[in-house]
């Protein structure tokens, strides 16, 4: 055989092991056998670990699995729960309930002297539009007893939306506006309990409820649990339970640093691991739901281009054997004779492609801790 043909049968032989390569778990989950309520949990993933455990798939639900020790109780946290948020989609960073309130039985909020308490969105009240994003000029009193959904409807159609209190001094305004229209009776608020949601605020629609549940058979069971005694199945709890709980650990970082892609190498391998390889479809939908939130159209990737043997291969030492190219890229001849070309994922839109860009450009980009 001559030396050519060897070196062929050689590259060949590396490409097929290279392309074997198995595809690591990119969430690492934690175990503490301590009891706490689920928002003391929440806090402690947070600090320690990236954040109580969520889950995508079956996969996942058995590494969890794996990890609850025996003699941990009949109960241990996950991060689902069912989070109070306003209609125009904002999160509710600000919360300004009254005494014992929410008592857990409602959906809907109405301000009352104030302050906040959760109803029956059938009652009727009168209500609060907002018709600009200025506070001080932007309120409008609806004189007439709706219940929610129909307030709701009412000041999308007339103005904006259900008021939105985002802060102390913004809750006040809104209770002299009312104290200034002679308004007595509760006043709807465009806050209301939205469906399960996870604490990273990751969407996924993976559930593993057990039969029956969830029932908030209590009144009040807004936070998650898995049944030690039920292959990890999950149950509806009160939040103010004392369990042990699961933490997971991302291995998947978002720099919202425009960095050209040498920049970004240096920056994933002094203060993670690498910039990211893609080698399943798994693990590509994690990298697109992880790059929804960057600032720029697209996002570096441990992707680069070798001019001298004419391949794309990972900064991992991996060729690329499996991949989502948009048209056009990747595929064809590069230009080499100007600049080196890197990867980059779309960051918006429904398929989020890979593209090929100059490396002097500034972008966003994605570490791994592997």
């Amino acid at each position: 055989m001559s030396e050519e043909m060897e070196q062929t049968l050689y590259l060949v032989l590396l490409l097929i092991a290279l392309c074997s390569v198995s595809e690591c778990v990119q969430r690492q989950y934690h175990f503490i056998n301590e009891g706490k309520t689920w928002t003391e949990a929440q806090r402690y993933c947070r600090e320690k670990y990236t954040d109580l455990a969520t889950v995508d798939n079956m996969n996942d639900m058995n590494e969890l699995n794996k990890c609850v020790t025996d003699g941990s109780g009949p109960y241990v946290w996950i991060g689902l729960q069912r989070k109070w948020q306003w209609s125009s989609g904002d999160p509710a960073l600000y919360l300004n309930w009254g005494f014992k309130q929410p008592d857990g039985k409602d959906e809907c909020a109405f301000m009352k002297n104030g302050q906040w308490e959760d109803g029956k969105c059938s009652d009727r009240w009168t209500f609060i539009c907002s018709s600009s994003n200025n506070m001080s000029t932007g309120l409008v009193f609806v004189n007439q007893t709706m219940n929610w959904r129909e307030a709701q409807s009412y000041c999308r159609q007339n103005h904006i939306d259900l008021v939105s209190v985002r802060n102390q001094n913004e809750n006040q305004q809104i209770q002299k506006f009312i104290s200034d229209s002679l308004i007595s009776n509760n006043v709807w608020i465009g806050l209301f309990r939205d469906s399960w949601q996870w604490s990273d605020q990751r969407n996924f629609s993976f559930r593993y409820w057990s039969a029956g549940e969830p029932n908030n058979k209590a009144g009040n069971e807004n936070c998650t649990a898995i049944s030690t005694n039920s292959q990890g199945q999950w149950i509806d709890e009160f939040c103010d339970n004392q369990y042990p709980f699961v933490c997971h650990e991302d291995k998947l970082i978002l720099i919202k640093e425009n960095q050209t892609w040498s920049e970004a190498l240096r920056y994933c391998r002094q203060n993670h691991v690498d910039l990211v390889s893609i080698h399943s479809e798994e693990m590509r939908r994690r990298v697109m739901n992880v790059v929804k939130a960057a600032s720029t159209a697209e996002v570096w990737l441990g992707l680069r281009h070798s001019c001298t043997v004419g391949i794309w291969f990972w900064v991992s030492g991996e060729t690329v054997c499996y991949h989502k190219w948009a048209p056009g890229n990747g595929t064809g001849e590069e230009d080499c004779e100007n600049t080196v070309r890197s990867g980059a994922v779309q960051s918006g839109g429904g398929d989020q492609r890979w593209i090929s860009r100059p490396e002097t450009h500034k972008l966003n980009f994605l570490c791994s801790r592997y």
